[in-house]
């Protein structure tokens, strides 16, 4: 009973003007960037986090959040009409997507992934709103060796569920750590990795990185695929599925749903590899299974089911243990630190308004995802063709005008330049930026983490395998190290990757 009065409450705290405009302004961004290809969540909200310090904390929060799970539904839209995904996520939906569109049922498969996206994204509101307090009542019991294996455990999944070779994510993850310890010593106040520059004495900046490798990285990669785009559907008609295509999406959205939910919550999981492990799943146990490829309304409801659940259930482990999920999750965390806020299980107890607020915003920006999609496909088709080349520099001045607001310092739009060119650095040489991104949030919580376990126990190292939790979560760590060690482990991940 206790979650729906919460669940209430979070309501009339989305509900009011101000929380439903920036609720609106998100999933509508959130489905303009996801049409576009190229600029993904990830970057936009990277764009937008300076914007954020003058809005209230809850009203931040809800657009950011809208954005990442609308730009899931816009991502849909390119990949069925033009089979250019918008996001990574819409991958898989573009196999089966495209194909109904070049038989004429365009209108019927947008249909369909909206209102599997809307379903997935309720279910897993209520998930959210079920399981998140009791699993942070749990963390509150954690000490600082549960939390540091904790986040020894994120970073080695992150590295099995990353995409490309291990090697690369294990690669990006050291670097990641590297990044993080740059600045000043909090215990000693000696400067690390500064090379006697005053400007990274503070470190460096969350937004400057992630503006650079996912804003300006992903802009220098774009801007060599720009000739590829090409509109192929330019008028959608038929929106309303047909009474048989009801009766086969109606177990694909189920199963999708309960993929997604599951997977989203793993770091490194998320959207994405939701939507290839349901495609893997209807082809082989579904009862078209046989038709996917074909153009079959499987291969679109099951995948756009999986990923927009995949992308909510990543706020559980995110607004309970204050561990990002995937990047867009460190993104949230940093909006927060920006706007005071300390990440973790306490922020249901000393911020209910907030987290029940977000939470009850998802299921309202999933119900005006479902009624803007449809009636815009014309605008988003007409956004598709914007040539590339109009686009970046508008991108470029935003990011470049966001870093600078932050300290007022050239050196920081500098160093988002340099991260840039890291970022499409790391594209052609298959280095996926995100374990980098989760590796630098969580390295300086590592360190600070184990800093106190030890100094609990007195320097004594053996309190992270004395403790209970820890040392199981640490078993797991290596557990899935030995995994991904396997040949057949490493060979079967590789194809399934490729083929996804």
């Amino acid at each position: 009973m206790d979650v729906f009065t919460n669940l209430l409450m979070g309501l009339q705290v989305a509900a009011s003007l101000t929380n439903l405009w920036w609720c609106l302004v998100g999933v509508f961004l959130g489905t303009a960037i996801g049409v576009l290809p190229g600029l993904g969540p990830a970057a936009t909200i990277a764009m937008l986090l300076p914007v954020t310090v003058g809005l209230p904390p809850v009203s931040a929060l809800i657009m950011l959040a809208g954005i990442f799970y609308g730009a899931q539904y816009g991502g849909s839209t390119t990949a069925i009409l033009v089979n250019l995904p918008g996001e990574t996520s819409s991958v898989v939906t573009a196999l089966d997507g495209y194909k109904m569109a070049r038989q004429g049922k365009a209108g019927r498969a947008l249909a369909t992934a909206a209102i599997a996206s809307f379903f997935a994204g309720t279910v897993c509101t209520l998930l959210i709103a079920l399981f998140a307090p009791p699993l942070a009542e749990v963390a509150l019991k954690f000490g600082p060796a549960e939390y540091f294996s904790l986040m020894v455990l994120g970073l080695v999944a992150s590295i099995v569920l990353a995409n490309g070779s291990i090697l690369h994510a294990l690669g990006m993850i050291v670097l990641g750590l590297l990044f993080g310890l740059v600045g000043t010593d909090v215990n000693s106040g000696a400067q690390r990795y500064t090379f006697g520059l005053p400007e990274l004495a503070d470190g460096v900046g969350f937004v400057i990185v992630a503006m650079g490798m996912f804003g300006v990285g992903e802009i220098i990669a774009n801007l060599e695929t720009e000739n590829s785009r090409d509109v192929g559907i330019s008028k959608v008609t038929g929106l309303m599925p047909t009474r048989e295509d009801w009766g086969r999406m109606v177990a694909p959205i189920l199963r999708g749903t309960a993929i997604g939910s599951v997977l989203g919550i793993l770091p490194g999981g998320g959207a994405a590899l939701s939507s290839f492990a349901s495609y893997a799943l209807e082809k082989k146990a579904g009862r078209n299974g046989h038709l996917l490829g074909t153009g079959a309304i499987e291969g679109v409801a099951g995948p756009e089911a999986a990923n927009n659940a995949g992308a909510q259930m990543s706020f559980i482990p995110m607004l309970t243990l204050g561990i990002p999920s995937n990047p867009v999750m460190a993104l949230m965390i940093g909006a927060m630190v920006i706007q005071g806020i300390q990440p973790g299980p306490a922020i249901i107890t000393e911020q209910p308004a907030l987290f029940w607020g977000l939470i009850a915003s998802m299921w309202i920006g999933n119900l005006m995802l479902l009624i803007l999609n449809l009636p815009l496909v014309g605008l988003w088709v007409k956004m598709i063709s914007v040539p590339y080349h109009l686009l970046y520099p508008m991108i470029l001045v935003f990011c470049a005008i966001g870093v600078f607001s932050l300290s007022n310092t050239t050196f920081d739009v500098y160093l988002m330049v340099v991260f840039g060119f890291l970022g499409y650095v790391f594209k052609k040489l298959d280095c996926e930026p995100a374990p980098m991104l989760l590796g630098f949030i969580l390295g300086p919580m590592m360190e600070e983490f184990l800093r106190r376990a030890l100094l609990i126990a007195n320097g004594d190292p053996s309190v992270f395998v004395t403790r209970p939790i820890s040392a199981a979560m640490l078993a797991l760590a290596l557990g899935l190290l030995v995994l991904v060690l396997l040949p057949a482990f490493a060979k079967t991940r590789g194809e399934a990757f490729k083929e996804g």
